[in-house]
């Protein structure tokens, strides 16, 4: 096992009823398990961030918003971007993600998250035509993306507990710099996206991390620790 452990913040507002939460830390041991390595998970509550966020190798922005804080999570995932420390967000984390590069990258100050801004003009982040609660659909990743590489794989199954996914009417202008799509759902609705020019920078709509509690490994949990032992080495 590696001697200095990997040290993983997972932000997000804790609760153990949420089924993604009891996942998550199990899903990040089984991947270090597999890598032989040792890690350290801390959960990063939105509204008590410690001031420095410089001792942590990775980030995984977890489900279940809205956060206690959503600047607080912002602070966390822009911190990531900026500092290109591997980040990982699924579900509440894809939907901050991109609120985050909308606001700090593109200059949007005035963009909203539609469930807690539903009147705001630029809401970039809005309910979908179609809410998947406990739902399961294929997803097809864009080849030579990180998440690809991290399934082998470009057709996968995936679940979704959601009810927002990115505004339609933003969608082209979102993804018009460094901020790429990287998986469409079986109807063609954007999924999961990246960012170019970083080392390990995926967010998606749906829940990989779930399949952990019945003793799968998520790709996605193996890749990101794998950016983090290449980025603290």
């Amino acid at each position: 096992m590696k001697s200095t452990p990997l040290h993983l913040a997972l932000i997000g507002d804790y609760n153990p009823d949420v089924i993604a939460h009891q996942a998550i830390p199990v899903a990040l041991q089984q991947a270090a398990e597999t890598l032989g390595l040792s890690i350290h998970v801390q959960w990063l509550d939105t509204d008590n961030l410690p001031p420095s966020l410089h001792g942590f190798d990775g980030f995984w922005c977890v489900p279940a918003s809205p956060y206690r804080d959503t600047e607080g999570a912002m602070r966390a995932i822009q911190f990531a971007r900026e500092q290109r420390r591997p980040f990982l967000g699924t579900c509440g984390g894809f939907q901050h993600a991109v609120l985050e590069y909308a606001r700090n990258v593109l200059g949007w100050k005035d963009a909203e998250h539609g469930e807690l801004a539903p009147q705001s003009t630029r809401a970039v982040i809005a309910p979908l035509s179609c809410a998947l609660v406990e739902a399961t659909d294929t997803v097809r990743l864009a080849p030579y993306t990180r998440i690809a590489e991290a399934y082998g794989t470009l057709d996968v199954q995936e679940g979704y507990r959601c009810r927002y996914g990115v505004n339609p009417a933003f969608l082209d202008a979102l993804l018009n710099g460094d901020l790429i799509p990287s998986g469409h759902d079986s109807a063609g609705d954007l999924r999961a996206v990246e960012l170019l020019d970083h080392p390990f920078f995926v967010a998606t709509l749906f829940q990989p991390e779930r399949v952990a509690l019945k003793g799968i490994t998520p790709p996605l949990a193996i890749a990101l620790l794998k950016a983090c032992q290449a980025e603290s080495a």
